[in-house]
């Protein structure tokens, strides 16, 4: 063999090899893109499906609010209560609850209880929202007149009394379904209402019903998720 020829055969193979590991490379990138289109694909999938649940729960809140809203319009004012989007109802005027200091609940109180809890229940009893619920809190808040540990005290006991009452107004079934989700939690003072910045001593002192749904769980299981998965 020529040295000439023996040049070309070589430099033949040298570009034969260079072209192997070219296309191994770009074998090697097509592959690697197919994979991460993959794993976008999966990630919007999951943020799709996260949005519908909580698209899908959050109308259950909003519509319950809505219900809530409609059966007892005639009354909050007479009540003098308020209800929120946050399915918050507040009892705020603390001459119809509580005599001072004291635990018992007044007549006018219980009155309003005969009427208010039953239907209540009804509406969160209904087949829509009865799975959707997990708890149903009684809350009983004071102003920041004396101990925090006294109004505590003070808070829980109040909201035994409201509970125990309104056990009274419940169907042995109402009571099987709500028992494991109803809850009486005494806050002392420790959420006062402020208006203009200063505390409200009488708004301060309520009673208030709240509901929570799988909405709030389902937030919390979505953001819950998406801290793990930034974790990793």
């Amino acid at each position: 063999m020529s040295k000439k020829t023996k040049i070309e055969y070589e430099s033949r193979e040298e570009n034969a090899f260079s072209l192997s590991t070219g296309d191994l490379m770009a074998g090697l990138l097509f592959i690697f893109i197919l994979l991460l289109m993959g794993a976008l694909l999966q990630v919007q999938e999951k943020a799709e499906e996260d949005e519908q649940i909580v698209q899908k729960y959050d109308q259950i809140k909003t519509q319950l609010y809505i219900d809530l809203q409609e059966e007892f319009k005639e009354d909050l004012k007479v009540w003098r209560a308020t209800i929120d989007s946050t399915l918050c109802i507040r009892f705020q005027e603390p001459a119809m609850l509580f005599d001072n200091n004291k635990a018992v609940l007044k007549p006018l109180f219980k009155d309003i209880l005969n009427d208010f809890f039953p239907r209540y229940i009804k509406v969160l009893n209904r087949p829509e929202y009865k799975e959707n619920i997990v708890e149903i809190r009684i809350e009983g808040h004071t102003d920041s007149n004396g101990g925090y540990f006294h109004n505590m005290e003070l808070s829980q006991n109040r909201t035994r009394s409201v509970l125990e009452y309104c056990f009274g107004l419940m169907t042995q079934e109402q009571i099987i379904w709500a028992k494991s989700l109803i809850t009486a939690n005494g806050l002392s003072s420790s959420q006062p209402i402020l208006v203009h910045g200063v505390e409200d001593k009488s708004l301060s002192r309520r009673v208030e019903f709240r509901v929570r749904t799988n909405a709030e769980k389902h937030l919390e299981d979505i953001a819950n998720k998406r801290t793990e998965a930034n974790n990793e």
